[in-house]
């Protein structure tokens, strides 16, 4: 059966969209820009080009300031102990992401938003909803990703892994160096095809998926353009149908997987008279699973080869002791973190590193500058695959808002990373890399490698 053309969904644009994105985005870009002309280092780190493609620096500046950083708009935080508590704590929540908006507007928000856009960082999706309602979303998601079913997918991991592997040699003569962008054929491929069969996407659409994702994964990002949000939105909205589509498929024909058993439990609840997920909400937490099940991994794996090309010392001592990959794996999550923050906001006046926090305050977790702590990381900017407490970072976060789906994440970046070292054991970053100009995500958008070339030694 052929594929609707989802292309014809529901055009961007209307006055009902762009107030949408006035009280999202525009009025948070308007205070953001107006912080950074004034010097303001956490709108800086927000809108800055250069800060986004290189934070650290600027991370140790906000460190210098104090534990806690505010600029009246919002505070800031890249102080490990201060973020893993609050992450922690029950004083604080996600805020349904605008937190820091007076409630009227977060009102007219709620009013002007459409369920065929909704983000990430929308609600119901389980990023920015807190208990009870977080609660009941991650015991539906949690099952799919216990240790025992996450065990059982290691098969299919490397399975995919040595599929794509074989795939990149195919075309390439015996001697002949073999050539690729590591993100496109590689890093983005091996979790999309595994978040795919979680929730029983067909192959044959997985590339629109990826194509979704890269327009959408601005959306977790402060202070969008109107022409920013106005591309998201329309890579959303072919989404929200798309997903629509695919949920129909599978209420027809069920499978063996995470968003039939969804259905499924829709269905029971309804015939049984009990609260059950309604449509809005099956789509938010189907579309968060496949968003992150891949953006993660795709970055994380971009990461670690860009970081074991700068350090050759530490990739042979990997291929010297393949036990390593583990421990190597949290200490690229530690030193170049796929998340960079996060936000929490005051559930009631509360206390934060000996200072009082209003109820509604919102706080930014620096989570990639908490991991460079030297409080809790000797030499935190040296990259060091042996690191004893690289899994002390906060990469995935902390408390009831932790990744549900950190250990698929691990597994498939240790299982890919090994078994591309294993197959392209001179594998070589060459040519320019380009870093996404995202701000929450840090990764790749194109990194391209080559193996089996003789390259100048830089």
């Amino acid at each position: 059966m052929s594929l609707p053309d989802f292309k014809n969904a529901r055009p961007v644009g209307t006055a009902r969209d762009f107030a949408a994105w006035t009280i999202a985005h525009g009025l948070q870009r308007r205070f953001l820009r107006k912080g950074a002309a004034g010097g303001d280092l956490i709108a800086r780190l927000a809108t800055d080009p250069e800060l986004i493609a290189e934070p650290y620096a600027a991370y140790e500046e906000l460190r210098s300031q104090g534990r806690l950083v505010r600029n009246g708009f919002i505070g800031g935080t890249v102080d490990h102990e201060v973020g893993n508590a609050i992450l922690r704590s029950e004083d604080f929540g996600t805020g349904a992401g605008l937190a820091e908006l007076p409630a009227p507007l977060r009102r007219l928000h709620a009013l002007a938003r459409e369920d065929d856009t909704l983000s990430p960082v929308d609600p119901p999706s389980m990023l920015v909803v807190d208990p009870p309602q977080h609660t009941r979303y991650r015991k539906l998601v949690a099952r799919s990703f216990t240790a025992r079913k996450v065990g059982r997918m290691s098969d299919r991991v490397t399975g995919v892994a040595e599929r794509l592997l074989d795939d990149l040699t195919a075309s390439v003569r015996p001697g002949e160096p073999v050539a690729f962008d590591l993100v496109d054929r590689y890093a983005a491929q091996l979790p999309v095809a595994v978040i795919a069969d979680l929730l029983g996407i067909p192959e044959s659409e997985r590339e629109l998926v990826l194509e979704w994702g890269n327009h959408a994964a601005v959306t977790l990002d402060p202070g969008l353009s109107w022409s920013q949000f106005r591309t998201a939105s329309a890579a959303l909205r072919e989404m929200h149908a798309w997903f629509a589509h695919h949920l129909e498929r599978l209420r027809r024909d069920p499978g063996d997987d995470l968003m039939s058993q969804l259905l499924l439990d829709q269905q029971q609840s309804a015939a049984r008279g009990e609260e059950q997920l309604t449509d809005v909400e099956v789509h938010a937490v189907g579309l968060l699973v496949l968003g992150a099940g891949f953006e993660t991994t795709v970055n994380l794996i971009g990461n670690a080869v860009a970081l074991l090309d700068q350090h050759p010392d530490q990739l042979r001592a990997l291929q010297a002791d393949p036990e390593g990959w583990p421990n190597a794996v949290e200490e690229v999550l530690r030193h170049e973190s796929p998340v960079q923050l996060t936000m929490r906001a005051a559930m009631r006046d509360t206390e934060v590193a000996g200072e009082r926090v209003a109820e509604g305050e919102a706080i930014l977790v620096y989570l990639s500058a908490a991991n460079r702590d030297p409080h809790v990381f000797d030499d935190p900017a040296r990259f060091d695959v042996a690191r004893p407490n690289a899994g002390e970072n906060l990469s995935f976060s902390a408390g009831i808002h932790y990744c549900v789906g950190a250990s698929l994440a691990r597994l498939e970046a240790t299982a890919g990373l090994r078994m591309l070292y294993e197959r392209f054991p001179d594998l070589r970053v060459a040519g320019t890399p380009v870093r996404r100009g995202t701000r929450v995500l840090r990764g790749y958008a194109e990194l391209p490698v080559v193996s089996g070339a003789e390259l100048p030694v830089s």
